[in-house]
């Protein structure tokens, strides 16, 4: 009897290591290797005007063969036309400067929370959460009536004299800018500030007892302590920014083409499928560098503490 019922302890034991290992997998693999699977079958068929509006990879001929066919013509195109080089550029140094601009912003924003008195950090963090209740389009046209010629920001700069004629904001390079860092903020506090308030403050009180000064025990202490909530906060803000699409489209210009309007129009103007996921493809393995780059980072400074 205590032989079968150390077997079962056992397998329970297994089954339940399976499903907690396995359910995962399964959750990863039905909603995100699957889409990718499929957008990356699209992207090497050829554009038709079918539904859907793109050709089989592969269907069976007479006696009984198999036919495949692979199409690469549209990553060569993605590869030879330099506008589709500029916009992923583009995106790229949108992304990388909008975050540089929210860490800089928000490190001393989420340093102010998270050393705030207890009683004020509720309401400080929920004036960080509140845009998030209002939709995200309405802002940014709210955006559009702020950086307009005739809008509040050119009507408040002529106002005090600091301008003789309004600004051309909107429809700019500097308005992409605005709205990204206006949208993306909340992105980079909140990581930065559920890493700095568990932060040991005893080790700042022993470096002031030791002679160091303020910036010096920032430098030496704060900082590299706080270094995986500016990885988290940058990779929540980076990644998404670099497929952005809304922002640009309302707020840019012609000379703000980003990677996210190229997938929009070939998707919904082009009709053109396969090259839209061709263009979705490289995006993520465009992506997936800076990622797995900062996991390891984020791994080697794990491992320095241990």
């Amino acid at each position: 009897m205590g032989i079968v019922s150390s077997q079962y302890a056992r397998i329970s034991r297994r089954l339940s290591r399976l499903l907690n290992i396995g359910l995962p997998y399964l959750w990863l693999g039905l909603f995100f290797l699957l889409p990718v699977l499929i957008v990356l079958q699209i992207s090497l068929a050829e554009p038709t005007l079918a539904q859907p509006p793109y050709t089989a990879l592969w269907e069976w001929v007479d006696d009984g063969l198999l036919q495949i066919q692979i199409n690469l013509g549209n990553f060569i195109l993605i590869g030879a036309d330099s506008i589709y080089l500029a916009a992923f550029l583009n995106s790229l140094w949108v992304a990388f400067i909008c975050t540089l601009i929210c860490l800089l912003l928000g490190y001393p924003m989420a340093y102010a929370i998270a050393t705030a008195p207890e009683r004020w950090r509720a309401l400080l963090l929920m004036l960080i959460i509140l845009p998030f209740w209002t939709s995200f389009l309405i802002r940014v046209y709210a955006w559009m009536g702020i950086l307009n010629a005739n809008g509040l920001l050119n009507n408040f700069l002529l106002w005090i004299g600091l301008i003789n004629e309004p600004l051309q904001i909107l429809h700019t390079q500097t308005a992409v800018y605005i709205g990204v860092v206006y949208s993306y903020l909340p992105f980079m506090i909140l990581p930065l500030y559920a890493n700095l308030t568990r932060l040991d403050l005893t080790l700042l009180e022993a470096a002031a007892d030791l002679g160091c000064r303020p910036i010096r025990a920032f430098v030496k202490i704060t900082l590299p302590l706080s270094m995986a909530g500016i990885i988290a906060g940058s990779m929540l803000v980076f990644i998404p920014v670099v497929g952005e699409f809304v922002i640009p489209d309302l707020l840019g210009g012609p000379g703000s083409l980003m990677v996210g309007k190229l997938l929009w129009t070939e998707f919904f103007s082009n009709q053109d499928w396969p090259l839209a996921s061709a263009l979705a493809i490289l995006l993520l393995a465009l992506l997936v560098v800076p990622f797995v780059l900062m996991q390891r980072l984020q791994q080697n400074i794990d491992g320095s503490r241990l």
